[in-house]
């Protein structure tokens, strides 16, 4: 599953797959912005069934943050 949303986020950003780490910051990678966060976020519930609430998502700084917010 983490390699799932991984992808789906390499996918929603339009980056290569493999270019992002779960030790990456949010800030650091190219393209996730306040929006990019939201549109993420909820393409994790459409996609995914994974349903991360707003007080947590604003919480995510790294991969690896939103990977536990979702439970993986």
């Amino acid at each position: 599953m983490r390699e799932k949303i991984i992808a789906l986020i390499e996918n929603q950003l339009g980056l290569e797959a493999g270019s992002i780490k779960e030790t990456d910051l949010i800030e650091d990678i190219r393209g996730w912005d306040s929006l990019a966060h939201v549109l993420i976020i909820g393409e994790l519930e459409s996609q995914l069934g994974i349903s991360i609430p707003l007080e947590e998502a604003i919480e995510i700084v790294t991969v690896e943050d939103l990977l536990a917010k979702a439970g993986v």
